[in-house]
């Protein structure tokens, strides 16, 4: 049996004027006016697409804790709790039982 390639979903939101993502080797980054512009979500399904991947293909993720802007840091951690949760896989090398903040 064929064992499932690792891939890693990396999340930045620290800069609340800059959301990165990156899967395995492609990457995005993406500059914004407005903090509040933010939309990680949107990132992740286009680094997944550009990948051919799909979220079930994710077999961890990493997520900057800080330091950085909290509010944005929390929306990224917040998401990765959220997908390491629903996609059953660790988030920071930790279980995905236990969330991190």
């Amino acid at each position: 049996m064929k064992q499932k390639e690792k891939l890693l979903l990396k999340i930045d939101t620290s800069n609340n004027l800059r959301a990165d993502v990156s899967l395995g080797e492609v990457r995005i980054e993406k500059k914004y006016r407005n903090p509040r512009d933010q939309d990680v979500l949107s990132l992740i399904k286009k680094v997944l697409k550009k990948s051919k991947k799909d979220f079930k293909d994710i077999t961890e993720i990493k997520v900057n804790v800080g330091p950085g802007s909290f509010t944005s840091t929390r929306v990224g951690v917040a998401i990765a709790n959220a997908l390491a949760w629903s996609l059953k896989v660790k988030v920071n090398e930790k279980n995905q039982v236990t969330p991190i903040y």
